[in-house]
């Protein structure tokens, strides 16, 4: 009876201890299946390693193909213009052989602070039209000038995104009661010289300027926001800008003159003297001794603008060649000088219209 209290504890622990074992077993054969071996014949990993399961690499986005804009056919004649006018371009030399003989498109127009490469020969002739005694270099007188004035910004390249037209404005009588005020202003760039008067004649010649030629001798002031184009026909004509827009000290050149002038000093523009030898070789053909300040602001707008218009050249229906705003059939007596050669100068405008370069009002 005490041998059979003692074993009953022993075979209790053995039992239980069998049973937790069986349990083990069968939780392992039913939740944890032995994994198999690979295909390729190699020892796979034991039950007890952590198998990483491959991972499919994510998918490569192909971008949708591009579509590509149709191509509208090209004008190559419109492609290949300088401008962007509907009708034709100045610098479109073609089809005017009269006109490629005396258009330089590498010509620079305005004198700039450097770099201006004068011609020799060209500025020999300038610098003895009209001779005056001057101890100044012609690079101090620009390096002076300089200092007063602003280098000039504007662009004057050609683009052909780009259509800008010029209304040239003489001072001709024949503008009176001619009623071109608002299609003078339509246009980009207004150019008018010397003297001109506005005030009391819009119907006729417009009120907007954007630019004006002079030179001491005809100096007037001009208004805010308008460009003076100064036409020097000496160097002392360099030397008197600086003077009129600073210190007035120059009152006299072969005469009198105006000692200051009110003018916007950013917007100051000066023309290359070589331009002059220019239009004197190929556009008067060195008819007269110099070429008019008509002439020259005609070539210049030439070289400024894609379109140009010209209005007040020339004489009066009466064949007086007096000025506008006066009645004075002896305003034009210049044309018996010498100095200008009103006639060639005429009949060279007149080709212009006729090869469709300028459209001419008379």
């Amino acid at each position: 009876m005490l041998l059979r209290k003692r074993l009953y504890p022993a075979v209790v622990a053995v039992m239980l201890l069998f049973l937790i074992l069986a349990s083990q077993r069968f939780q392992e054969r039913t939740f944890l299946p032995r994994p198999s071996a690979p295909s390729t014949g190699e020892a796979g990993p034991t039950w007890r390693e952590t198998v990483a399961e491959p991972t499919a690499p994510p998918p490569v986005l192909t971008p949708a193909p591009k579509l590509e804009a149709k191509k509208e056919p090209v004008d190559s004649q419109f492609e290949l213009r300088s401008c962007g006018c509907s009708e034709s371009c100045i610098s479109d030399v073609e089809g005017s052989a009269w006109f490629s003989k005396r258009y330089d498109p590498k010509q620079q127009p305005i004198l700039r602070q450097k770099n201006n490469d004068f011609d020799p020969d060209a500025l020999r002739w300038w610098l003895a039209l009209q001779q005056a005694t001057n101890d100044q270099t012609m690079e101090k007188v620009i390096s002076d000038m300089f200092r007063v004035i602003s280098p000039p910004t504007i662009d004057f390249k050609r683009r052909p995104s780009r259509c800008r037209r010029c209304a040239v404005v003489g001072n001709s009588g024949n503008l009176r009661k001619s009623k071109r005020g608002i299609l003078i202003d339509s246009h980009d760039f207004v150019i008018r010289m010397n003297k001109a008067v506005t005030k009391g004649h819009e119907k006729d010649v417009g009120n907007r300027t954007t630019h004006h030629f002079l030179y001491p001798e005809s100096a007037v002031d001009v208004n805010r926001g308008v460009s003076l184009i100064l036409l020097p026909f000496k160097l002392k004509d360099l030397e008197w800008l600086t003077s009129a827009l600073s210190t007035g000290h120059i009152k006299m050149t072969y005469m009198k003159v105006k000692d200051r002038v009110e003018a916007d000093k950013d917007k100051v523009l000066v023309v290359n003297p070589v331009f002059f030898k220019y239009v004197h070789d190929y556009w008067t053909e060195q008819h007269g001794r110099y070429p008019s300040t008509g002439m020259l602001a005609v070539i210049f707008a030439l070289h400024i603008c894609d379109q140009v218009s010209v209005f007040g050249y020339g004489a009066d229906k009466q064949g007086n060649w007096d000025h506008y705003w006066e009645e004075n059939r002896y305003a034009g007596a210049f044309r018996k000088t010498g100095v200008h050669s009103a006639d060639f100068e005429t009949n060279v405008i007149h080709q212009l219209a006729k090869e469709e370069k300028i459209k001419l009002y008379v």
